[in-house]
């Protein structure tokens, strides 16, 4: 029960399948032996039939089996076998232009698609694949590629297509990209997503992750802050970013040793660094955090810095929580919250 509510609390999350405890409390029955999810679909036990756990090792070490329905050992989605199954289809053909066709010549009905991966990802599966395709438009680019093998490499049929999902993510055409910078932007893949890295040779500057609504208006404020257009291409920062995400999600490096150049107020740029005083494996509601930087009464402004901050993971926002224990708001979505919050507890 160390970190739990109490039961009355987490009973009732129970009864109602409270997405806020995912990832932070679990329910073993002692009628069947198995351990659930609160959000699971199964029947209800009685309250004197629950015990609760913080991890499945508790419950497991309690002896509780996993449950076959809800999948209480792995993230959210992991569980979902339509999700599951498009998801490994996509890393097959990242290049594929899906369509609801597709899906239906899959079996699969778009609507329940549609639900399914935003209630996992915050997007649909027809916006990962549309992503993964600009992914390989980006790598063409980025080489002096001309723009119709560019095009061509991503998956649209035509240059205006190609233009305007780009223009949608970068806040400009594509040749404008191409010129000298001081920045270069460049793709990293992880786990949970790829990511827009933002780099000179000196420092990281932006690192979102691709399906952020706000990552066009962030990527525009970066480049009014730096006096100009942001290039595509790689530095040894890119290098080092990655190698650094890697071993944060492979459980080897708690903090992701990195450099960085904040763009923001001195008040914010205040906030973002506090931030990355806070260890992994623990959280700060925005009370705390506004009394560690000195400003007991900023709630707010704290909250408001917190969801302007563009270099994510290595300034940890998703680490700040409400006061109540809820996850609360999370820019690149409270199912990546609730994993990077879960990946955390090892290094707690």
């Amino acid at each position: 029960m160390l970190d739990l509510p109490d039961t009355d609390t987490l009973y009732a999350a129970l009864l109602a399948r409270d997405p806020a405890w995912e990832g932070r409390a679990l329910v073993g029955v002692t009628t069947t032996g198995i351990f659930c999810r609160l959000t699971c679909p199964a029947r209800k036990p009685l309250p004197q039939n629950c015990r609760w756990f913080a991890t499945p090792d508790a419950a497991q070490a309690a002896g509780f089996r996993p449950c076959r329905r809800c999948y209480p050992l792995g993230p959210t989605a992991e569980g979902d076998a339509l999700v599951g199954d498009l998801i490994a289809r996509l890393e097959a053909r990242p290049g594929h232009r899906w369509s609801e066709s597709d899906l239906l010549a899959l079996g699969h009905d778009p609507s329940t698609v549609r639900r399914a991966f935003k209630r996992h990802f915050g997007q649909s599966f027809l916006d990962m694949a549309r992503a993964a395709r600009l992914k390989g438009g980006m790598g063409r680019l980025a080489k002096g590629s001309a723009m119709i093998d560019a095009q061509l490499e991503a998956g649209f049929d035509s240059a205006s297509g190609f233009r305007g999902a780009f223009a949608r993510l970068f806040g400009h055409a594509p040749h404008q990209m191409r010129q000298g910078s001081d920045l270069l932007a460049d793709w990293i893949d992880t786990p949970l997503g790829g990511m827009i890295a933002i780099c000179d040779d000196q420092a990281l500057h932006l690192l979102e992750f691709i399906d952020r609504k706000a990552l066009p208006d962030g990527l525009r404020r970066l480049s009014t802050h730096v006096g100009g257009r942001v290039g595509l291409g790689r530095t040894a920062t890119h290098d080092l970013t990655e190698a650094q995400l890697a071993a944060y999600f492979a459980g080897r490096a708690p903090r992701l040793d990195v450099p960085v150049t904040l763009h923001g107020t001195p008040f914010q740029q205040q906030v973002w660094r506090a931030l990355q005083d806070i260890p992994a494996g623990q959280t700060r509601s925005y009370a705390q955090l506004a009394h560690a930087i000195g400003r007991p009464t900023a709630t707010r402004a704290v909250a408001r810095a917190n969801a302007t901050n563009r270099i994510a993971l290595v300034v940890p926002c998703h680490r700040v929580i409400g006061a109540d224990g809820t996850l609360t708001g999370y820019a690149g979505g409270l199912w990546r919250k609730e994993k990077l919050i879960g990946i955390e507890r090892r290094y707690a």
